[in-house]
């Protein structure tokens, strides 16, 4: 078949991308594309393929020294002879070593805490928003309660919150996609948020107990004398991994419910679906659409000849549209039996840590409306991220019908 190229952010902006993907699946689900904006890389796009490259992360590498977990190999940044890296853009053992340092934050304990804070501060904001008028509700809603939870989560300064979106939206884009105009754009705003978190580190080295990330990283064996670089690519995977994925779920979920209305209702007339509706909203949605890897040898894939040095691109926005697996997916059904097996979060070793507290945020959004019966319609065009990596809004304008 001849190329196709599932890499462009326009594509993914336009949402034009589902019919090419589920050609892909049908025709050539481990296809070469020898010329793209961001160099030759293989397009996994079946659900089975997907889990076996996360499975094998000793032939397939997350690291940075070769290229790191995004197609676009610029994004892995290098200043002052040190690489920007995070837990996520290495491999065993030292991934394992540093994502220890962090683990602690969703135990069991922190979650039934996070689980009283989350409810109260979601059911604040729910009451404040206006009925029968329309408004925006990824700034209203799904930024705003995503930012005061980073917030928490790095016990950094309430009235600053802010910048932890921003800080988060930098990092994941590409210059002149929309956030940022240049790279030097870009590492200015990048080196802003790692001296905001060296302060906090300097303060927070000594603590006994450690309540919170920056704490977590700037006390534990693993991560205390990290080098600035390493140390903010951690933050910024935590920041990135509490920001895209709860926010374009949250705003997914609106979007779900006003395509599939009748889904609504049905949750509504059984609550005790909501669990499993968050499942299904994430597989829907998918918020992160895709995750790279690099081959360390020559190895074989679904059949393909994969080369040493190959780009490897896994298409999360596909597998969770594979018919082989998830009977009508593109549909939005709140029962779906094996809603739960979505790859949105990953698999294996670099399985999401925050799944948890994410689904518990978007599980007490969907109580909270539930129990004021609301029905949310789009009301305007929703604008995509200009992005193949985040699968999410900058705008959705709605309308709360009570």
């Amino acid at each position: 078949m001849e190329t196709i190229d599932v890499s462009d952010p326009d594509l993914w902006a336009r949402r034009e991308t589902a019919p090419l993907l589920a050609r892909l699946r049908a025709e050539d689900p481990v296809h070469y594309c020898a010329d793209s904006a961001y160099g030759p890389y293989w397009s996994v796009t079946r659900y089975e393929d997907i889990l076996d490259v996360e499975t094998r992360h000793e032939e397939f590498s997350s690291a940075s020294e070769h290229g790191g977990v995004v197609i676009h190999d610029a994004l892995t940044q290098k200043w002052s002879g040190h690489t920007l890296e995070g837990f996520i853009s290495m491999d065993p053992p030292r991934h394992s070593d540093q994502r220890s340092a962090a683990s602690d934050i969703v135990s069991r304990p922190n979650l039934t805490h996070f689980d009283q804070v989350i409810r109260k501060r979601t059911g604040d904001l729910l009451d404040t928003l206006p009925i029968g008028e329309p408004f925006d509700w990824v700034g209203k809603v799904a930024i705003e309660l995503t930012t005061q939870m980073l917030a928490s989560l790095f016990d950094f300064p309430f009235e600053d919150r802010a910048k932890l979106t921003r800080w988060s939206n930098v990092a994941t884009s590409e210059p002149g996609l929309g956030v940022v105009a240049t790279e030097e754009e870009r590492i200015h705003e990048m080196k802003q948020c790692m001296f905001a978190f060296a302060r906090l580190r300097r303060e927070r080295a000594t603590r006994k107990v450690a309540h919170d990330l920056v704490t977590m990283l700037a006390t534990h064996d693993a991560t205390a004398s990290l080098n600035p670089m390493n140390f903010l690519g951690n933050i910024l995977v935590l920041i990135v991994g509490g920001n895209d994925t709860t926010r374009n779920s949250m705003s997914g979920a609106v979007v779900a419910f006003d395509r599939f209305p009748d889904q609504l209702e049905r949750l509504k007339a059984e609550p005790a679906l909501i669990e499993n509706a968050v499942s299904e909203i994430i597989r829907w949605q998918t918020p992160i659409a895709h995750m790279r890897r690099t081959a360390l040898a020559d190895s074989e894939l679904a059949g393909k000849h994969i080369k040493k040095g190959d780009k490897v691109v896994m298409w999360y926005a596909s597998g969770n549209r594979d018919e082989d697996v998830f009977d009508d997916a593109d549909a939005f059904d709140v029962a779906r039996d094996n809603a739960r097996r979505h790859v949105s979060f990953g698999f294996g070793i670099h399985r999401c840590m925050g799944k948890r507290l994410a689904e518990l945020q978007l599980r007490i959004l969907l109580e909270e409306m539930i129990a004021r019966r609301w029905r949310i319609e789009v009301v305007g065009e929703a604008i995509t991220v200009r992005s193949n990596f985040v699968h999410g809004f900058d705008e959705l304008p709605v309308r709360i019908v009570a």
